[in-house]
């Protein structure tokens, strides 16, 4: 993983859960894609957060899903929980993988005013299967 995306909290930061500290440590999915056939970004104005979903598709199924995150923990985590989801799933059934789905997934806890980080990365989901349709 490059660490150029984030910084881990140290261990002794208590907003998150050990699950949430355990899932930072080992991102699977950062990074940026060359030859994307779609790329989706946003960009929250009120928390900065800003994301990148690249996609590769293949018999209109991810194949490969990768991101690029500038935010939070909570946005970096979120961001990966949603690429484990969707890669492998046809465009369709990406298009309905829900935020409560990401929170399951992640498995732990994130504080109130971050949760909103899940919907920001199934907006760049949504964005990134847009574009390639809009091809």
């Amino acid at each position: 993983m490059d660490d150029t995306f984030f910084k881990p909290p140290s261990p002794t930061n208590n907003m998150y859960d050990e699950k949430v500290l355990k899932r930072v440590k080992n991102i699977k999915y950062a990074g940026e894609m060359k030859n994307a056939d779609a790329v989706g970004e946003v960009i929250n104005p009120h928390c900065g957060d800003i994301m990148e979903i690249y996609l590769k598709i293949k018999k209109n199924k991810i194949d490969k899903i990768r991101f690029k995150t500038y935010g939070c923990l909570a946005a970096v985590v979120s961001t990966d929980c949603m690429c484990e989801l969707a890669e492998g799933k046809t465009l369709d059934e990406a298009g309905r993988i829900t935020g409560e789905d990401i929170m399951n997934t992640v498995g732990g806890k994130f504080p109130p005013l971050k949760i909103h980080c899940a919907a920001l990365s199934l907006e760049a989901l949504r964005k990134a299967i847009e574009t390639y349709r809009d091809k």
